[in-house]
């Protein structure tokens, strides 16, 4: 079995999402210090680097991270790759050849190189799913969608409400952002995807991987 890492390493430059917190990470005690071990605290936003978006996230009572289904997290996926430059809209998901029955869907676009090429910037102007988009993977009855940045949609769209994250929370779709494709091919795969267990969270981190025979 191959494991292929999909997460993005918290760090303190890590770019993180317009207004949110930055990354703090701190040693708190340490051994070369005299302290019986090392000891970091660690301070971000729970939508830092690759994690997890609870439908808690933009629907007031709707379920948080720690109550998602494991059985979602956790299965067969589908990477499929999209050469939009704006959004990805459902003609191209039609065109993209997802197989039918697709409930763990993976996107991978150009925001993948972003992460190289700017490693300590938030580029707003990264590929997001349009509305119809959503629409297209709601009617499909796709239970999770992964993207290769910090938002499923575009920056400007979630200034203007975020209705694309509502439609797909609001239908229980299991959002996963800040996934790193770079090195990953389209294809089938598993997915193995477990957000930190935080109580009424509206998201979490996680560590995101995908396997091949």
């Amino acid at each position: 079995m191959k494991y292929i890492d999909i997460s993005v390493s918290i760090r303190p430059d890590l770019p993180v999402w317009k207004g949110d917190p930055a990354v703090s990470i701190l040693r708190e005690s340490s051994i070369a210090g005299g302290d019986a071990a090392n000891i970091t605290h660690l301070n971000m936003g729970a939508h830092t680097g690759t994690h997890v978006d609870a439908p808690l996230h933009f629907l007031d009572g709707r379920r948080g991270v720690d109550r998602l289904d494991l059985d979602v997290l956790v299965g067969p996926a589908w990477v499929a790759e999209f050469g939009s430059t704006h959004e990805i809209t459902a003609a191209d998901f039609e065109k993209a050849e997802i197989p039918v029955g697709t409930a763990r869907l993976i996107l991978k676009t150009r925001n993948s190189r972003l992460w190289s090429e700017k490693p300590t910037v938030f580029d707003e102007d990264f590929i997001g799913i349009s509305l119809d988009g959503a629409e297209w993977l709601v009617q499909r009855g796709v239970r999770l969608v992964g993207i290769d940045y910090l938002g499923v949609e575009r920056s400007d769209s979630v200034s203007r409400g975020a209705p694309v994250h509502k439609r797909l929370l609001s239908a229980e779709i299991i959002l996963v952002e800040g996934l790193d494709l770079s090195e990953v091919q389209p294809g089938a795969y598993g997915l193995m995807c477990l957000p930190v267990k935080i109580r009424d969270a509206d998201g979490a981190p996680c560590r995101a991987i995908l396997t091949r025979d």
